[in-house]
């Protein structure tokens, strides 16, 4: 199976630095998608079926947290594991995202280690 990224933030310089983070992927096969806002995310979502989305949730049309609802209830795909980014930290926040169907919930800034760990993780790669 092909292994995809997509990172949506609407910060051009945060996409930039998840990517640089994850590149060394790309020599393992993994493919990467950006978006800069909800909607586009969701197109992506559709057309390219990822297996791993870093999505950050306070986005123009359409927020992290509407397009992962989207996603995973009423597309119901499952198998797109979504990782939200936030500078919200708070309980209610990690809640929100839970009740959504985020599958990690991590908040900015972010330990890019941990960024690379865990899509090697999601994705399969030892």
């Amino acid at each position: 199976m092909e292994k995809k990224i997509l990172i949506v933030d609407d910060e051009p310089h945060i996409r930039m630095l998840i990517e640089q983070t994850l590149e060394e992927l790309e020599d393992e096969g993994v493919h990467f998608f950006t978006a800069s806002n909800g909607e586009e995310a969701l197109e992506i979502i559709q057309d390219e079926l990822p297996g791993l989305v870093f999505l950050d949730v306070m986005m123009p049309r359409l927020n992290g947290m509407e397009v992962c609802r989207k996603v995973k209830k009423e597309l119901s795909l499952d198998h797109v594991f979504i990782i939200l980014l936030t500078a919200k930290g708070q309980e209610l926040d990690r809640q929100k995202g839970q009740d959504v169907g985020a599958d990690i919930y991590m908040t900015k800034p972010f330990d890019p280690e941990v960024i690379l760990s865990k899509a090697r993780s999601v994705l399969g790669l030892a």
